[in-house]
């Protein structure tokens, strides 16, 4: 279906007017990318979908009573995340003991809480606290939280006949507040109580909430109440500078963190509270468990990164019982720390955060695994796009000539104006193709090869 060079040197001129106007490639390149692009777009959907880099907006921290530690240091919490545009819900409880309920009930709707060493009311084996802790993971160790036992001194005068307490065990016979239940002290109190061999019948304990106890105390109808927080609880830091009222001694702290894994020998050093004044005017030996901040392992990653992050900042400076760095730690005796805080103790804050806005960075941080595995799976598949982009641009060329061929062959078989009507009717189509520049000769082509099979058909002129 080629012509000759004879026939050539009397082809008449092709009709370029009716040649369509070129369609740019990179049109027809993004049409063909187009399926890939978008399996592009749904792959990354499906990774945000699974990975869920998007923490929530709001979380719920359980604390502890007004005015303690816990309450505090929630206060700082909530001020920390609320930069990153994160709600911290403070919830208010008795203590270590009810947060630790309140975690392990899924109806609760607790998310983290702090959690003091030995809190469990319920004494158990070591199998028997990891049932029950199933689904709790710690973001570290936070801080001491002493056992604080301020008595009277007219008690110590009255009841032993002597200026000051000095072992536990004297305390038979004493009024003494242990916290309120739901509290991590009454436990604790319990526990240390029975190591020194005391008779609950022994003595008189009762169990109000600290603000009723320390106002008993003052006016004389409680002898002694023992707390666990940290010193910046506003009653601590009172109690320490009142008239009347001291603090005991734990002489024998050593020997107490030999029988309790979960507590700590730590000292009060001379001065502390008052430099000017004195006090204490000794070193005290005391005992601490440590707090910890414990969550659920929903509790979103970036969550969790940020909560160990504030506590840098919230329990990083040097205090009372740490010099700084100190805490937060990764150090928990008692369960496993999530894998967000760990990365942060190995590593500190993550890079990108230091450089780029909390929700950008965290979801770049989540998604960038996912992101280099689509592009891994699409890279292959893009080597396939330029030959699809050739085959497509030539195929509205080449389909043009399975037509040409069969009017070509029944030009003895049909009247040749039919044929004709059909080669028009193929030639006012391919002058509505477009195809790039570069693919443009294949198009001239075309059209000679019309206006041959169009010579074809013509019958020959009469004779003169």
């Amino acid at each position: 279906m080629t012509s000759s060079p004879e026939n050539a040197a009397h082809d008449p001129p092709v009709d370029t007017s009716a040649v369509a106007t070129s369609v740019p490639a990179w049109r027809v390149m993004l049409v063909t990318a187009l399926p890939f692009i978008l399996l592009a777009v749904v792959l990354s959907w499906v990774a945000y979908a699974v990975l869920d880099p998007t923490p929530p907006r709001s979380v719920v921290l359980a604390t502890g009573v007004e005015q303690g530690a816990y309450s505090e240091f929630g206060k700082r919490y909530a001020t920390a995340l609320a930069k990153h545009g994160i709600r911290v819900e403070l919830r208010n409880t008795q203590g270590a003991a009810e947060n630790l309920a309140l975690l392990r009930d899924p109806a609760s709707g607790v998310d983290i809480a702090f959690v003091q060493g030995g809190a469990d009311i319920v004494r158990r084996t070591e199998a028997e606290r990891q049932a029950a802790d199933a689904g709790l993971e710690s973001l570290g160790s936070m801080f001491h939280e002493p056992v604080w036992l301020f008595y009277r001194a007219e008690s110590a005068q009255a009841l032993l006949k002597a200026p000051r307490l000095e072992r536990l065990a004297q305390l038979a016979g004493w009024r003494v507040n242990i916290g309120a239940p739901g509290s991590g002290v009454p436990n604790l109190a319990r526990r240390l109580l029975e190591a020194n061999r005391i008779d609950s019948a022994a003595i008189d304990l009762q169990q109000q909430t600290l603000t009723p106890a320390v106002v008993d105390l003052l006016e004389g109808r409680l002898d002694a109440l023992m707390l666990a927080s940290a010193p910046e609880s506003l009653m601590v830091q009172m109690l320490l500078q009142t008239p009347g009222v001291q603090l005991f001694d734990f002489a024998q702290s050593d020997a107490y963190t030999r029988r309790f894994g979960f507590l700590n020998a730590v000292t009060l050093p001379r001065g502390v509270v008052d430099l000017a004044r004195d006090l204490p005017a000794a070193d005290v030996h005391m005992v601490a468990p440590t707090a910890t901040l414990v969550a659920r392992d929903s509790l979103h990653p970036a969550l969790a990164q940020l909560f160990v992050q504030a506590a840098q900042q919230v329990h990083g400076e040097p205090g009372w019982f740490q010099r700084k760095g100190d805490f937060p730690n990764a150090r928990d005796v008692e369960r496993e720390i999530t894998p967000e805080a760990q990365r942060f103790y190995r590593s500190g804050v993550p890079l990108l955060q230091r450089y780029l806005p909390f929700w950008m960075a965290n979801l770049v941080d989540r998604m960038w695994v996912a992101l280099l595995s689509i592009v891994a799976v699409l890279i292959p598949l893009t080597r396939v796009v330029p030959p699809l982009v050739e085959m497509r641009i030539r195929s509205r060329v080449f389909r043009w000539y399975g037509k040409l061929r069969d009017i070509e062959a029944q030009g003895t078989t049909r009247p040749a104006p039919e044929l004709l009507a059909e080669l028009d009717a193929i030639e006012a189509r391919v002058a509505q193709v477009r195809v790039p520049l570069s693919y443009a000769d294949e198009l001239y082509a075309l059209k000679s090869h019309i206006q041959f099979v169009r010579r074809r058909l013509q019958p020959p002129p009469a004779a003169s």
